[in-house]
């Protein structure tokens, strides 16, 4: 089924983070009887709006689904980065637990979509108790040494010669001057750069080993999607991070061939043509809706 364009807008609303930072956020109410709601955890630097068309998909199915902006990007920007206080610990423990906060708790169930970052934040949160499925797509661990040898150079050659001088230049990472992304606060900065030197991310940061404690109280059940095409998080960096960080967890883990998709890449998950991917999810999400009937549009093969 096309997604309707004026479903794309949505509806904007705003959350309050625990702290009273205001975040900017939209709401896809459902448009068929209504059977869950969606919550969309997005990745580092992805402004809410590239998961518009999958959140008015979801909803023309009957999720209601909520798209949000961590502090300092897209919505939730502040008027300049230089100074902002704002990390990765921060984007978790505030603003997705916050917009975990805003979806109501009237036994229907809440799931979760987590794209990359979204899938390390599920287990910092304090609410994911909330929480009745997730899937997770294109996380992984970050370390270079999980990717190919020509995105493994590339990454090193990032992290240690061309973003240091650029952000003690602008006093934040100007990620959009390279195409990556939207820029990004220093903490944040800080934190992938420290994270990404060890193999299991910050499962294995020896500063912070209640990370490791906290994932390990998830007990959700999760789907993790990787595409074998997917440079920055391939299947076995998806490994080295979520089975390892949500030992209580059920985790299925699904790997795409792009040669059965064409490329998926890192953020090709929330593309148009991954449209079964997102029937896929919703799917599973049915089966665990409470009383409500499998959605089905066919099976997609992966």
């Amino acid at each position: 089924m096309p997604v309707q364009p004026e479903l794309l807008r949505g509806d904007a609303t705003a959350l309050s983070a625990s702290d009273g930072f205001s975040l900017g956020a939209t709401r896809f109410m459902a448009t068929a009887p209504l059977r869950g709601r969606i919550l969309v955890a997005g990745a580092t630097g992805v402004p809410q709006t590239f998961y518009a068309r999958f959140a008015a998909h979801a909803a023309q199915h009957g999720f209601e689904t909520l798209t949000f902006d961590y502090r300092g990007i897209g919505r939730s920007k502040s008027a300049s980065l230089v100074g902002f206080q704002a990390s990765f610990l921060d984007w978790a423990r505030l603003d997705l637990a916050a917009a975990v906060e805003a979806m109501p708790d009237d036994g229907l169930p809440l799931f979760v979509i987590a794209h990359s970052f979204g899938g390390h934040a599920l287990g910092l949160i304090p609410n994911h108790h909330r929480i009745a499925g997730c899937q997770v797509f294109a996380a992984g661990a970050g370390w270079h040494g999980w990717m190919s040898p020509f995105e493994r150079a590339r990454v090193w050659m990032l992290w240690n010669v061309v973003l240091p001088p650029i952000v003690r230049w602008k006093g934040y990472l100007p990620w959009s001057l390279l195409g990556m992304g939207e820029d990004l606060p220093l903490d944040v900065y800080r934190q992938w750069r420290r994270w990404c030197q060890f193999p299991r991310y910050f499962l294995d940061d020896p500063a912070a080993p209640e990370l490791a404690r906290q994932c390990a109280q998830v007990r959700v059940p999760i789907v993790a999607v990787n595409a074998l095409d997917d440079a920055w998080a391939p299947p076995s960096s998806r490994d080295a991070f979520l089975l390892n960080a949500y030992p209580r967890a059920t985790i299925e883990r699904v790997d795409v061939d792009p040669r059965e998709m064409g490329p998926i890449g890192h953020v090709g998950y929330f593309r148009p043509k991954a449209l079964p991917l997102w029937d896929r999810a919703l799917a599973w999400f049915s089966e665990r809706g409470s009383g409500a009937e499998a959605f089905s549009q066919g099976s997609a093969r992966i």
